[in-house]
Protein backbone atom coordinates (compact mmCIF):
# COMPACT_ATOMS: atom_id res chain seq x y z
CA UNK A 1 0.00 0.00 0.00
CA UNK A 2 0.94 3.69 -0.91
CA UNK A 3 0.25 5.12 2.39
CA UNK A 4 -1.45 4.78 6.04
CA UNK A 5 -5.03 4.17 3.88
CA UNK A 6 -5.23 2.42 0.32
CA UNK A 7 -6.06 5.31 -2.10
CA UNK A 8 -8.99 4.76 -4.56
CA UNK A 9 -9.77 6.34 -7.71
CA UNK A 10 -13.06 6.28 -9.29
CA UNK A 11 -12.67 7.38 -12.64
CA UNK A 12 -16.39 8.62 -13.33
CA UNK A 13 -19.35 10.59 -11.54
CA UNK A 14 -22.08 9.73 -13.50
CA UNK A 15 -24.38 7.07 -13.36
CA UNK A 16 -21.77 3.94 -12.87
CA UNK A 17 -19.31 6.12 -10.97
CA UNK A 18 -21.15 8.05 -8.89
CA UNK A 19 -22.79 4.80 -7.16
CA UNK A 20 -19.59 2.86 -6.56
CA UNK A 21 -18.07 5.86 -5.00
CA UNK A 22 -21.16 6.00 -2.44
CA UNK A 23 -21.06 2.28 -2.14
CA UNK A 24 -17.52 2.05 -1.54
CA UNK A 25 -18.05 4.91 1.31
CA UNK A 26 -20.82 3.21 2.33
CA UNK A 27 -18.81 -0.43 2.69
CA UNK A 28 -15.19 0.45 3.64
CA UNK A 29 -16.30 3.47 5.70
CA UNK A 30 -12.98 5.61 6.74
CA UNK A 31 -10.59 2.93 5.54
CA UNK A 32 -9.97 4.61 2.42
CA UNK A 33 -9.10 8.09 0.90
CA UNK A 34 -11.47 7.89 -2.08
CA UNK A 35 -10.55 10.22 -4.65
CA UNK A 36 -13.19 10.41 -7.88
CA UNK A 37 -11.89 11.86 -11.19
CA UNK A 38 -14.73 14.03 -13.40
CA UNK A 39 -14.82 16.18 -16.36
CA UNK A 40 -18.25 17.43 -15.43
CA UNK A 41 -19.12 18.56 -11.78
CA UNK A 42 -22.50 17.13 -12.62
CA UNK A 43 -24.25 14.49 -13.73
CA UNK A 44 -26.93 14.76 -16.65
CA UNK A 45 -30.15 12.04 -16.30
CA UNK A 46 -29.89 10.99 -20.21
CA UNK A 47 -32.58 8.45 -19.40
CA UNK A 48 -35.45 11.47 -18.83
CA UNK A 49 -34.18 13.92 -21.40
CA UNK A 50 -36.58 12.80 -24.27
CA UNK A 51 -39.50 13.42 -22.14
CA UNK A 52 -38.72 16.89 -21.27
CA UNK A 53 -37.81 17.77 -25.39
CA UNK A 54 -41.21 16.13 -26.01
CA UNK A 55 -42.47 18.36 -23.29
CA UNK A 56 -40.47 21.25 -24.47
CA UNK A 57 -39.03 21.73 -21.89
CA UNK A 58 -34.95 22.45 -21.32
CA UNK A 59 -33.39 19.46 -20.13
CA UNK A 60 -30.57 21.47 -18.85
CA UNK A 61 -32.79 23.23 -15.92
CA UNK A 62 -34.04 19.87 -14.72
CA UNK A 63 -32.22 16.93 -15.50
CA UNK A 64 -28.60 17.88 -14.33
CA UNK A 65 -27.31 15.99 -10.81
CA UNK A 66 -24.62 18.48 -8.90
CA UNK A 67 -22.43 15.65 -8.09
CA UNK A 68 -19.56 17.27 -5.90
CA UNK A 69 -21.89 18.18 -2.84
CA UNK A 70 -22.41 14.37 -3.00
CA UNK A 71 -19.01 13.81 -2.58
CA UNK A 72 -18.03 16.09 -0.43
CA UNK A 73 -20.81 15.02 1.72
CA UNK A 74 -19.35 11.76 1.88
CA UNK A 75 -16.02 12.80 3.14
CA UNK A 76 -14.62 12.14 -1.20
CA UNK A 77 -12.30 14.20 -2.96
CA UNK A 78 -13.30 15.37 -6.63
CA UNK A 79 -11.23 16.57 -8.95
CA UNK A 80 -12.89 18.28 -12.58
CA UNK A 81 -10.46 16.88 -15.01
CA UNK A 82 -10.06 14.72 -17.95
CA UNK A 83 -8.15 11.71 -17.80
CA UNK A 84 -5.45 11.73 -20.84
CA UNK A 85 -3.87 8.32 -19.97
CA UNK A 86 -3.47 5.42 -17.32
CA UNK A 87 -0.37 3.27 -16.91
CA UNK A 88 -1.79 0.22 -15.15
CA UNK A 89 1.75 -1.04 -13.96
CA UNK A 90 2.37 1.58 -12.92
CA UNK A 91 -0.59 2.59 -11.26
CA UNK A 92 -0.36 6.13 -12.19
CA UNK A 93 -3.23 8.11 -13.77
CA UNK A 94 -2.84 11.61 -15.91
CA UNK A 95 -5.06 14.05 -16.12
CA UNK A 96 -5.69 17.40 -16.96
CA UNK A 97 -8.56 20.01 -14.96
CA UNK A 98 -10.99 20.71 -17.33
CA UNK A 99 -12.73 23.22 -15.85
CA UNK A 100 -10.94 25.79 -18.12
CA UNK A 101 -9.03 26.04 -21.29
CA UNK A 102 -5.05 25.63 -21.06
CA UNK A 103 -4.12 23.82 -17.66
CA UNK A 104 -1.16 21.85 -16.99
CA UNK A 105 -1.45 18.27 -16.74
CA UNK A 106 -1.11 16.18 -13.13
CA UNK A 107 -0.64 12.44 -11.99
CA UNK A 108 -2.25 10.75 -9.91
CA UNK A 109 -1.35 7.52 -8.20
CA UNK A 110 -3.62 4.34 -6.72
CA UNK A 111 -3.83 1.38 -4.74
CA UNK A 112 -7.19 0.66 -6.51
CA UNK A 113 -8.53 1.79 -9.48
CA UNK A 114 -12.34 1.60 -10.49
CA UNK A 115 -12.80 2.50 -14.46
CA UNK A 116 -15.97 3.82 -14.68
CA UNK A 117 -16.12 6.98 -17.09
CA UNK A 118 -18.60 5.10 -19.25
CA UNK A 119 -18.04 5.58 -23.49
CA UNK A 120 -17.76 8.28 -26.33
CA UNK A 121 -20.47 8.26 -28.45
CA UNK A 122 -19.25 8.32 -31.64
CA UNK A 123 -21.46 10.99 -33.84
CA UNK A 124 -18.34 12.16 -34.82
CA UNK A 125 -17.85 8.81 -36.90
CA UNK A 126 -21.40 9.72 -39.12
CA UNK A 127 -20.88 11.69 -41.93
CA UNK A 128 -23.54 14.55 -41.93
CA UNK A 129 -24.70 14.14 -38.04
CA UNK A 130 -23.51 17.28 -36.79
CA UNK A 131 -25.32 19.24 -39.67
CA UNK A 132 -28.68 16.90 -40.54
CA UNK A 133 -29.00 14.39 -37.27
CA UNK A 134 -30.36 14.66 -34.10
CA UNK A 135 -30.42 13.07 -30.49
CA UNK A 136 -31.47 12.94 -27.07
CA UNK A 137 -28.28 11.69 -25.32
CA UNK A 138 -27.13 14.93 -23.43
CA UNK A 139 -29.15 18.74 -22.75
CA UNK A 140 -27.18 20.01 -25.62
CA UNK A 141 -28.41 17.95 -28.44
CA UNK A 142 -31.74 17.77 -26.24
CA UNK A 143 -32.47 21.72 -27.21
CA UNK A 144 -31.38 20.94 -30.68
CA UNK A 145 -33.86 18.60 -31.42
CA UNK A 146 -36.42 21.04 -29.46
CA UNK A 147 -35.54 23.72 -32.24
CA UNK A 148 -36.06 20.63 -35.22
CA UNK A 149 -39.47 19.88 -34.13
CA UNK A 150 -40.34 23.68 -33.65
CA UNK A 151 -39.47 23.61 -37.23
CA UNK A 152 -41.01 19.82 -38.33
CA UNK A 153 -42.66 20.19 -41.64
CA UNK A 154 -44.84 17.35 -41.28
CA UNK A 155 -42.52 14.95 -43.29
CA UNK A 156 -41.23 11.66 -42.87
CA UNK A 157 -39.44 10.31 -38.89
CA UNK A 158 -36.23 8.19 -38.83
CA UNK A 159 -35.23 6.37 -35.52
CA UNK A 160 -32.73 3.69 -35.34
CA UNK A 161 -29.11 2.55 -34.17
CA UNK A 162 -25.51 2.80 -35.61
CA UNK A 163 -23.51 -0.20 -35.51
CA UNK A 164 -22.31 -0.96 -32.14
CA UNK A 165 -18.62 -2.57 -32.31
CA UNK A 166 -18.07 -4.40 -29.48
CA UNK A 167 -14.99 -6.41 -28.68
CA UNK A 168 -14.35 -10.23 -28.67
CA UNK A 169 -11.34 -10.85 -27.43
CA UNK A 170 -11.54 -13.22 -24.64
CA UNK A 171 -15.33 -12.10 -24.41
CA UNK A 172 -17.11 -14.96 -22.02
CA UNK A 173 -19.64 -17.71 -24.10
CA UNK A 174 -22.41 -16.41 -22.06
CA UNK A 175 -22.17 -12.91 -23.51
CA UNK A 176 -23.68 -12.41 -26.96
CA UNK A 177 -22.95 -10.33 -29.05
CA UNK A 178 -24.57 -7.12 -29.73
CA UNK A 179 -25.12 -5.42 -32.99
CA UNK A 180 -26.67 -2.40 -30.95
CA UNK A 181 -25.05 -0.66 -28.12
CA UNK A 182 -28.64 0.21 -26.61
CA UNK A 183 -31.81 0.00 -28.37
CA UNK A 184 -34.45 1.00 -25.53
CA UNK A 185 -34.11 4.54 -26.57
CA UNK A 186 -35.60 3.86 -30.30
CA UNK A 187 -38.02 2.08 -29.05
CA UNK A 188 -39.19 4.98 -26.80
CA UNK A 189 -38.70 7.93 -28.58
CA UNK A 190 -40.47 5.70 -31.47
CA UNK A 191 -43.79 5.50 -28.79
CA UNK A 192 -43.55 8.83 -27.83
CA UNK A 193 -42.98 10.91 -30.64
CA UNK A 194 -46.02 9.30 -31.92
CA UNK A 195 -48.03 10.12 -29.38
CA UNK A 196 -46.17 13.76 -29.81
CA UNK A 197 -47.35 14.02 -33.46
CA UNK A 198 -51.02 13.36 -32.50
CA UNK A 199 -50.93 15.71 -30.01
CA UNK A 200 -49.97 18.47 -32.43
CA UNK A 201 -51.92 16.94 -35.37
CA UNK A 202 -48.93 16.52 -37.24
CA UNK A 203 -49.63 12.96 -38.00
CA UNK A 204 -48.97 9.42 -36.22
CA UNK A 205 -46.82 6.55 -36.31
CA UNK A 206 -47.10 5.81 -40.02
CA UNK A 207 -44.61 8.69 -40.21
CA UNK A 208 -42.26 6.78 -38.17
CA UNK A 209 -39.75 4.25 -38.90
CA UNK A 210 -37.75 2.34 -36.75
CA UNK A 211 -34.88 0.82 -38.07
CA UNK A 212 -31.47 -0.91 -36.53
CA UNK A 213 -28.33 -2.85 -37.61
CA UNK A 214 -29.57 -6.11 -36.45
CA UNK A 215 -31.41 -9.30 -37.18
CA UNK A 216 -34.16 -7.62 -34.77
CA UNK A 217 -34.44 -4.09 -32.65
CA UNK A 218 -33.74 -4.78 -28.75
CA UNK A 219 -32.36 -8.11 -29.70
CA UNK A 220 -31.38 -8.18 -25.97
CA UNK A 221 -34.43 -7.71 -24.69
CA UNK A 222 -35.69 -10.96 -26.51
CA UNK A 223 -37.64 -12.70 -29.09
CA UNK A 224 -40.58 -13.16 -26.76
CA UNK A 225 -40.83 -9.46 -26.14
CA UNK A 226 -39.57 -8.05 -29.09
CA UNK A 227 -41.58 -10.45 -31.98
CA UNK A 228 -45.51 -9.33 -30.30
CA UNK A 229 -43.54 -5.61 -29.79
CA UNK A 230 -42.96 -5.41 -33.86
CA UNK A 231 -46.69 -6.24 -34.09
CA UNK A 232 -48.17 -4.01 -32.29
CA UNK A 233 -45.86 -1.29 -33.92
CA UNK A 234 -47.14 -2.79 -37.12
CA UNK A 235 -50.57 -2.86 -36.31
CA UNK A 236 -50.23 0.94 -35.23
CA UNK A 237 -48.49 2.10 -38.64
CA UNK A 238 -44.64 2.31 -37.82
CA UNK A 239 -42.50 1.15 -40.22
CA UNK A 240 -39.30 -0.68 -39.80
CA UNK A 241 -36.35 -1.42 -41.34
CA UNK A 242 -33.55 -4.18 -40.23
CA UNK A 243 -30.07 -5.68 -40.80
CA UNK A 244 -28.86 -2.11 -42.26
CA UNK A 245 -25.68 -2.87 -41.22
CA UNK A 246 -24.56 0.64 -40.09
CA UNK A 247 -25.41 4.27 -40.63
CA UNK A 248 -22.94 5.37 -43.61
CA UNK A 249 -24.46 9.20 -44.20
CA UNK A 250 -26.96 11.71 -43.28
CA UNK A 251 -28.38 14.43 -45.16
CA UNK A 252 -30.77 16.85 -46.00
CA UNK A 253 -33.19 13.67 -47.62
CA UNK A 254 -32.37 11.58 -45.29
CA UNK A 255 -30.21 7.83 -43.87
CA UNK A 256 -27.89 6.13 -46.13
CA UNK A 257 -27.05 2.36 -44.65
CA UNK A 258 -24.23 0.08 -44.84
CA UNK A 259 -26.38 -2.54 -46.60
CA UNK A 260 -27.30 -0.36 -49.79
CA UNK A 261 -30.62 0.79 -47.66
CA UNK A 262 -32.00 4.33 -47.30
CA UNK A 263 -34.47 6.10 -45.48
CA UNK A 264 -36.18 9.34 -46.43
CA UNK A 265 -36.57 11.67 -43.42
CA UNK A 266 -36.63 14.76 -42.54
CA UNK A 267 -36.22 14.00 -39.04
CA UNK A 268 -33.17 11.82 -38.38
CA UNK A 269 -32.67 10.21 -34.94
CA UNK A 270 -29.96 8.42 -34.10
CA UNK A 271 -27.97 6.33 -31.40
CA UNK A 272 -24.52 6.09 -32.20
CA UNK A 273 -21.74 3.63 -31.88
CA UNK A 274 -20.29 3.42 -28.34
CA UNK A 275 -16.76 3.88 -28.12
CA UNK A 276 -14.14 3.18 -25.90
CA UNK A 277 -12.41 6.65 -24.50
CA UNK A 278 -8.61 7.03 -26.10
CA UNK A 279 -7.00 6.21 -23.03
CA UNK A 280 -8.06 2.67 -22.53
CA UNK A 281 -7.22 1.30 -26.28
CA UNK A 282 -3.79 -0.78 -26.49
CA UNK A 283 -3.56 -1.43 -22.27
CA UNK A 284 -3.05 -4.45 -21.03
CA UNK A 285 -6.19 -4.53 -19.16
CA UNK A 286 -8.18 -3.44 -21.92
CA UNK A 287 -9.79 -5.90 -25.37
CA UNK A 288 -8.71 -5.24 -28.88
CA UNK A 289 -11.33 -2.46 -29.13
CA UNK A 290 -10.72 -0.45 -25.81
CA UNK A 291 -13.26 -2.05 -23.33
CA UNK A 292 -11.88 -3.04 -19.91
CA UNK A 293 -11.65 -6.99 -19.43
CA UNK A 294 -13.29 -8.35 -16.43
CA UNK A 295 -14.61 -11.02 -14.56
CA UNK A 296 -17.67 -11.00 -13.12
CA UNK A 297 -17.25 -9.34 -10.02
CA UNK A 298 -16.02 -6.65 -12.05
CA UNK A 299 -12.40 -7.39 -11.27
CA UNK A 300 -9.43 -6.84 -14.29
CA UNK A 301 -8.60 -10.40 -15.57
CA UNK A 302 -4.33 -9.06 -15.48
CA UNK A 303 -4.82 -6.19 -12.75
CA UNK A 304 -6.75 -7.61 -9.45
CA UNK A 305 -6.62 -3.53 -7.75
CA UNK A 306 -7.80 -2.69 -11.35
CA UNK A 307 -12.06 -2.77 -11.87
CA UNK A 308 -14.12 -1.11 -14.05
CA UNK A 309 -18.20 -1.36 -13.98
CA UNK A 310 -20.95 0.31 -16.36
CA UNK A 311 -20.14 1.11 -20.32
CA UNK A 312 -16.40 0.64 -19.87
CA UNK A 313 -16.31 -2.57 -18.99
CA UNK A 314 -16.51 -4.97 -21.76
CA UNK A 315 -19.10 -7.56 -20.58
CA UNK A 316 -21.94 -4.64 -20.36
CA UNK A 317 -23.66 -5.20 -22.90
CA UNK A 318 -25.97 -3.54 -23.79
CA UNK A 319 -24.63 -0.30 -22.67
CA UNK A 320 -27.55 -0.36 -20.16
CA UNK A 321 -27.35 1.74 -16.65
CA UNK A 322 -29.12 -1.02 -14.86
CA UNK A 323 -25.98 -3.29 -15.40
CA UNK A 324 -23.93 -0.49 -14.09
CA UNK A 325 -25.60 -0.06 -10.78
CA UNK A 326 -25.55 -4.24 -10.66
CA UNK A 327 -21.92 -3.81 -11.34
CA UNK A 328 -21.38 -0.56 -8.94
CA UNK A 329 -22.59 -2.34 -5.87
CA UNK A 330 -20.37 -5.54 -6.56
CA UNK A 331 -17.47 -3.81 -7.38
CA UNK A 332 -17.87 -1.75 -4.03
CA UNK A 333 -17.99 -4.73 -2.04
CA UNK A 334 -15.08 -6.34 -3.78
CA UNK A 335 -12.86 -3.14 -2.66
CA UNK A 336 -14.37 -3.32 0.42
CA UNK A 337 -13.14 -6.77 0.90
CA UNK A 338 -9.83 -6.15 -0.22
CA UNK A 339 -8.96 -3.43 2.28
CA UNK A 340 -10.53 -5.46 5.10
CA UNK A 341 -13.48 -3.22 5.66
CA UNK A 342 -15.91 -6.26 4.87
CA UNK A 343 -15.07 -10.59 4.87
CA UNK A 344 -15.13 -12.52 1.88
CA UNK A 345 -18.37 -14.04 2.76
CA UNK A 346 -19.93 -10.80 2.79
CA UNK A 347 -19.01 -10.16 -1.32
CA UNK A 348 -22.47 -11.11 -2.18
CA UNK A 349 -23.56 -12.25 -5.62
CA UNK A 350 -21.15 -12.03 -8.70
CA UNK A 351 -22.47 -10.45 -11.97
CA UNK A 352 -25.41 -12.06 -14.04
CA UNK A 353 -27.46 -9.45 -16.27
CA UNK A 354 -30.97 -8.89 -16.28
CA UNK A 355 -32.46 -6.57 -19.10
CA UNK A 356 -34.74 -3.76 -16.96
CA UNK A 357 -35.79 -0.79 -18.28
CA UNK A 358 -38.60 1.69 -18.65
CA UNK A 359 -39.98 3.71 -21.41
CA UNK A 360 -41.93 6.95 -22.13
CA UNK A 361 -44.88 6.43 -24.80
CA UNK A 362 -46.09 9.43 -24.58
CA UNK A 363 -49.45 10.19 -23.27
CA UNK A 364 -48.26 9.38 -19.26
CA UNK A 365 -47.77 5.72 -20.09
CA UNK A 366 -45.07 3.79 -20.56
CA UNK A 367 -43.36 0.12 -20.83
CA UNK A 368 -41.65 -2.08 -18.48
CA UNK A 369 -39.14 -4.84 -19.48
CA UNK A 370 -37.38 -7.39 -17.40
CA UNK A 371 -35.72 -10.40 -19.34
CA UNK A 372 -32.58 -12.48 -19.30
CA UNK A 373 -33.69 -14.71 -22.21
CA UNK A 374 -30.89 -12.89 -24.00
CA UNK A 375 -28.37 -14.65 -21.76
CA UNK A 376 -29.60 -17.58 -21.94
CA UNK A 377 -32.44 -17.42 -19.16
CA UNK A 378 -36.05 -18.02 -18.68
CA UNK A 379 -37.98 -14.56 -17.49
CA UNK A 380 -39.39 -12.31 -19.70
CA UNK A 381 -41.66 -9.65 -18.43
CA UNK A 382 -43.10 -6.66 -20.82
CA UNK A 383 -46.08 -4.50 -19.72
CA UNK A 384 -47.45 -1.36 -20.54
CA UNK A 385 -49.86 1.17 -19.14
CA UNK A 386 -49.84 3.98 -16.46
CA UNK A 387 -47.72 2.03 -14.19
CA UNK A 388 -44.53 2.30 -15.50
CA UNK A 389 -44.44 5.79 -16.77
CA UNK A 390 -45.12 6.34 -12.93
CA UNK A 391 -42.17 4.57 -11.99
CA UNK A 392 -39.80 6.15 -14.94
CA UNK A 393 -40.60 9.64 -13.21
CA UNK A 394 -40.12 7.85 -9.54
CA UNK A 395 -36.72 6.45 -10.14
CA UNK A 396 -35.39 10.06 -11.25
CA UNK A 397 -36.69 11.56 -8.64
CA UNK A 398 -35.54 9.08 -6.32
CA UNK A 399 -32.15 8.87 -7.79
CA UNK A 400 -31.66 13.08 -7.29
CA UNK A 401 -33.05 12.53 -3.42
CA UNK A 402 -30.66 9.57 -2.49
CA UNK A 403 -27.80 11.04 -4.49
CA UNK A 404 -27.42 8.29 -6.81
CA UNK A 405 -27.53 5.76 -4.09
CA UNK A 406 -31.40 4.44 -4.40
CA UNK A 407 -31.68 2.18 -1.37
CA UNK A 408 -30.99 -1.49 -2.32
CA UNK A 409 -34.76 -2.89 -1.94
CA UNK A 410 -35.59 -0.23 -4.90
CA UNK A 411 -35.06 -2.99 -7.57
CA UNK A 412 -36.64 -5.74 -5.63
CA UNK A 413 -39.59 -4.13 -4.36
CA UNK A 414 -39.39 -2.54 -8.37
CA UNK A 415 -39.75 -6.32 -9.59
CA UNK A 416 -42.39 -6.88 -7.12
CA UNK A 417 -44.73 -4.48 -8.13
CA UNK A 418 -44.18 -4.39 -12.08
CA UNK A 419 -44.21 -8.32 -12.37
CA UNK A 420 -47.31 -8.56 -10.57
CA UNK A 421 -48.65 -5.14 -12.07
CA UNK A 422 -51.69 -6.45 -15.02
CA UNK A 423 -50.91 -3.95 -18.11
CA UNK A 424 -53.16 -2.17 -19.73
Amino acid sequence: MTGAKPKVVVLGSSFAGLTTARYIREHAGDAVDLVVVDRNPYLTFVPNVQMEVLADRDPLESMLLDTPKIHAKDGNTFLNADVVSLDPDARRIDIVPSDRPGAAPESLGYDYLVIALGNRLAYDQIEGFGEHGDTVSSGYYGNKLRRRLAGYKGGPIAIGSARFHQGLQDKPDWLPVGLAACEGPPLELGLAMAHWLGEHHLGDAHRITLFTPAEMIAEDAGEPIVTPFLAMAAKRGFGYLNKTEDVTRLTAEGIEFRSGASLEAEIKIVIPDWVPHPFLVELSITDERGFVLTDRSMRSTTHPEVFAVGDAAAITVPKLGSLGHQQAQIAARQVAIDVGALGADEAGPDYHPEILCFGDNGGHQGFYIYSDTWYGGQRSVFKMGHAPYAMKLAFKEMYFRTGGKPPSFGVPATHLLMDHFPGE
